[in-house]
């Protein structure tokens, strides 16, 4: 690594950007005011001098994120339960039709208190929203690019050609994607315009859920979608996220039902580093990679790895009340903003 990056995740760990295993079954101490300026406007030896006084400060008695519901904080705690199921209507051979509209422009994003990331966004958010239909729908999405760059949409699984994304959409244009969507399971979408590294990091993404025919079985539902922010476009991540907020679930644990079927649709679209992680304490969960069928047979575990574009489905039952903590099982990254909790009640 150069010695020169006035910005890295390691200068973020030395300044105490987590040390979050600290706050392990105890009680938040303080409150901790991270750096109030943008990363767009700031010079990056003002970021990192901010950033190591102000993280130092607030890891005297461990790392403890902002109480502070903020902008960003609501937007990671949206994109935790908002499905996007369109505007319905049917077709004269009975199919259903499902219309989304899509738009992608320059966004300041809040990635934690006071921290802004010059985004590239679908629709004002990172990630994107979560779209979602059964297999055999019709999807008819609308996309305009109102941004100062060319842009598409890439949606995985299996489509026309011509509906791939791979054609650029020039600012102020327009573009229409329609297919059948299939195969049932979890999917994402994304940018698919050069350079890629650039188009993604910068937003441009969301979860894409297609049901199976035959529904899975009642849950309490959640869309995450794991990522990172190079704040200094170094090509490293600074800060890691679920859905686009550092540390939003440590802030506010996700309560569920202990002895319920608890469901997440989990992706990675972390740029720059090969795989991320989720690890689940106290407890196992059944994992149907890339969303597979409801009667095939999951595996069971505590743990799962996603290279970049990988997904999954999660199903989860906390066998008694209490705290169980998640977070990605490198500790870089969850230092660095990607742990949370569900508390079952």
């Amino acid at each position: 690594m150069s010695q020169k990056k006035e910005v890295s995740r390691r200068s973020f760990l030395k300044a105490g950007a987590a040390g979050a295993f600290a706050i392990i079954g105890s009680t938040f101490l303080n409150s901790f005011t991270s750096a109030q300026k943008s990363v767009q406007t700031m010079d990056k030896h003002q970021l990192h001098a901010d950033m190591k006084n102000q993280l130092h400060e607030g890891m005297k008695h461990g790392f403890i994120p902002s109480s502070e519901k903020t902008k960003g904080f609501q937007m990671a705690w949206n994109a935790l339960t908002n499905f996007d199921y369109g505007k319905v209507s049917t077709l004269p051979d009975g199919r259903t039709m499902r219309e989304y509209e899509i738009t992608a422009r320059e966004t300041n994003v809040e990635i934690s208190k006071g921290i802004t990331f010059p985004g590239w966004t679908f629709n004002d958010t990172i990630p994107g929203p979560t779209i979602r239909c059964t297999e055999g729908d019709v999807i008819r999405v609308k996309f305009r690019n109102i941004s100062g760059h060319p842009h598409s949409i890439h949606f995985h699984g299996i489509h026309p050609t011509n509906m791939d994304g791979l054609e650029a959409v020039l600012p102020g244009g327009e573009f229409v994607y329609e297919f059948e969507a299939k195969p049932a399971g979890m999917h994402v979408y994304h940018c698919h315009v050069a350079p890629l590294a650039r188009h993604i990091h910068k937003g441009l993404y969301g979860n894409f859920i297609i049901d199976p025919i035959k529904p899975r079985a009642k849950a309490t539902e959640f869309s995450m979608v794991m990522n990172g922010f190079d704040l200094d476009l170094d090509g490293e991540n600074e800060v890691y996220t679920v859905n686009g907020y550092a540390f939003a679930y440590l802030q506010e644990p996700i309560k569920v039902k202990a002895g319920d079927l608890v469901r997440i649709y989990l992706s990675n679209m972390t740029e720059f580093d090969p795989i991320n992680s989720f690890h689940l304490h106290a407890n196992f969960f059944n994992y149907y990679a890339t969303g597979a069928d409801p009667e095939a047979r999951p595996y069971f575990t505590d743990t799962i790895m996603q290279c970049q574009g990988e997904r999954g489905i999660l199903e989860i039952i906390f066998p008694a009340p209490g705290k169980y903590m998640f977070h990605a099982h490198q500790s870089e990254f969850a230092e660095l903003g990607w742990m949370g909790f569900f508390v079952a009640e």
